[in-house]
């Protein structure tokens, strides 16, 4: 079982980058006593030396879902500022959700396309309305369907039908992984203050 948990400052001071690098060192040494392996897939350094804007963790073992669902929703690492002595406020907020690292990617295979020759109206003469030159072709996996009755000749419709649903399917994964790619980014926008579902301190 894997899990990745996507860990976000938002768009707080420069004491929530450092929060979180502290938050993720305890999450990390959680997760170490619980016999579960953790591992940085992806970080976005702060400003500062050894703090993090954001970082995704991918979280591997037996109750890895569970333990990251102990570690989800708004973390706050209580502690005075470590850049401005004068601040009065102790309280810095991060936001934990879990998160998909890569949009599942469509193997296309013509062995799952099934083919069926058709005719189509429209100018093209007696021979075109009379053979069954046009091409109806369905991709089972993602029940996507193309018609293509420009060439006359049922091969040649049906090598491009293939092209047709190839192109498709291509289009519909880059969609899905720009989505992916914008649903992490909407997480840091989610950052509430107050309220945590979970306190740390040093």
């Amino acid at each position: 079982m894997s899990v990745h948990l996507l860990l976000s400052a938002g768009r707080g001071p420069q004491e929530c980058a450092w929060a979180l690098a502290r938050l993720l060192h305890r999450l990390e040494a959680d997760a170490a006593r619980r016999r579960l392996e953790t591992h940085r897939a992806q970080a976005v350094p702060g400003d500062r030396p050894g703090t993090y804007r954001s970082v995704v963790v991918r979280i591997t073992g037996a109750d890895a879902e569970a333990f990251a669902a102990s570690w989800t929703g708004t973390l706050c690492w209580q502690a005075p500022s470590p850049y401005r002595a004068r601040a009065g406020r102790k309280n810095w907020y991060v936001i934990a959700q879990p998160c998909e690292v890569e949009a599942p990617s469509t193997t296309f295979a013509e062995a799952d396309v099934d083919v069926v020759a058709c005719r189509t109206g429209g100018p093209g003469g007696q021979h075109r309305n009379k053979a069954s030159t046009a091409v109806r072709a369905t991709h089972r996996p993602t029940g996507l369907v193309v018609v293509v009755d420009t060439e006359r000749l049922f091969s040649l419709n049906r090598r491009l039908a293939m092209r047709l649903l190839r192109e498709r399917i291509e289009r519909g994964d880059e969609a899905a992984a720009r989505d992916l790619t914008t649903a992490r980014w909407r997480v840091h926008d989610e950052l509430v203050r107050g309220d945590p579902t979970r306190v740390e301190r040093p």
